[in-house]
């Protein structure tokens, strides 16, 4: 397991590790308004396009697929060949996507348009969560917090500028998050990116391999996070409308649940330790009965469903990620990368089936089986727990 910094390791990462988090988490505030993109404009494409709720379902599927193999590739070469063009590269090919989006568009553009984006946005993303896991260690739960919460931040603003600012034109949103990919590219080059040891202080003979048993519950998580992230960020505004509510408040209600993973995260960083798997195994079981208490009851206040939804899991990726990198010390990239996949083709299943589900049985039925997925988060982490050394 990777130790945390010595005194004289942190006073040789202080020059360049705040300077990085800041540019990841304005990278990952990006990140995160990529991720609604789809869900908040879900209504203008439906309108526009002619999209049902399957469609709408590929279409997150597509950026999930392109995130998966894009931290699938970006994991071993940041273990290999670290540096700037890692992180820049995926940026400008991020932005590229974005704003090649114009009114000709159709679903099998567009889908193809979210397959690169999610290559790109993957890419740093991996690259991000392997600097972090390196420079800090066991002490990275705090800071891989700190950074997932730009995701969060991301993901909570991007419905509300939709709903507010882009509502007549939904590909102008699109544009504006390609401009701003432009942006933290640039300012990339005035940052110095810190050094890691990609051995991780193991001895070979220590070294399990990435795809091995400790692997698998950890991906689980992934898997299974991310499958509820992106279908309760997708299919919000629908449910919303099968409550009678309108498309203002079903893109509120995204907007609340991203705010809920925020708060979530930032209670973590808060806590002075953070107790690994069982914080795991809480997050899934209140998560559960939180979303299918509420679609049971038919409440009609998703926002705050969805805000407390959001809560109740606001620690599980970060968490994860950062158990990642302790327990595969010696290949953090390729570990973060390997979990990461996990979790995309969670964000490419979920979507896909609950569309799929909503289409034939109706968008509450399809809305509540994200409770079997909340129990996964749960189940899998209980086995994290079993598999990893006492802290005694």
């Amino acid at each position: 397991m990777s130790q945390s910094p010595s005194n004289a390791e942190m006073s040789e990462i202080q020059p360049t590790g705040p300077a990085f988090l800041s540019l990841g988490f304005v990278a990952f505030m990006c990140f995160g308004v990529v991720l609604v993109l789809i869900g908040a404009n879900q209504a203008a494409l439906a309108r526009e396009i002619g999209l049902d709720y399957e469609q709408t379902g590929i279409l997150s599927s597509a950026l999930a697929m392109g995130i998966g193999i894009g931290v699938i590739v970006a994991g071993p070469l940041f273990d290999r060949a670290p540096g700037r063009l890692l992180f820049v590269a995926p940026m400008l090919a991020a932005a590229a996507s974005l704003l090649s989006i114009d009114a000709s568009v159709n679903f099998e553009r567009l889908a193809v348009h979210m397959l690169a984006l999610g290559i790109s946005i993957g890419a740093y993303d991996t690259v991000i969560n392997a600097w972090v896991n390196a420079v800090y260690g066991d002490a990275s739960p705090r800071p891989m917090a700190l950074v997932h919460s730009g995701a969060t931040l991301g993901a909570m603003l991007g419905p509300l500028l939709v709903g507010w600012v882009f509502s007549d034109d939904w590909i102008l949103s699109f544009h504006l998050v390609g401009v701003s990919h432009l942006v933290i590219a640039a300012w990339a080059f005035f940052v110095r990116f810190p050094a890691h040891d990609s051995e991780g202080g193991t001895n070979p003979s220590e070294r399990s391999p990435v795809l091995s048993l400790p692997m698998l519950p950890l991906a689980a998580v992934a898997f299974a996070y991310v499958g509820v992230e992106s279908t309760l960020t997708v299919f919000a505004v629908p449910y919303a409308e099968s409550l009678g509510l309108d498309d203002a408040e079903g893109q509120v209600s995204i907007s609340t649940f991203w705010l809920g993973l925020l708060i979530g995260r930032f209670a973590m960083i808060a806590r002075k330790s953070d107790s690994g798997a069982p914080t795991l195994t809480t997050a899934g079981a209140l998560g559960a009965a939180v979303l299918g208490g509420s679609v049971a009851l038919e409440l009609p206040n998703t926002e705050l469903m969805l805000g407390l939804v959001g809560y109740a899991l606001g620690a599980v990726y970060p968490l994860m990620i950062a158990l990642v990198g302790q327990t595969f010390p010696h290949a953090r990239g390729t570990a973060a990368g390997v979990a990461a996949g996990a979790g995309a083709l969670g964000g490419f299943v979920a979507p896909w089936l609950t569309g799929w589900f909503a289409d034939v049985h109706g968008i509450r039925l399809g809305f509540a089986s994200m409770v079997a997925w909340c129990i996964a988060i749960a189940l899998s982490a209980m086995l994290i727990g079993r598999g990893r050394p006492s802290e005694d």
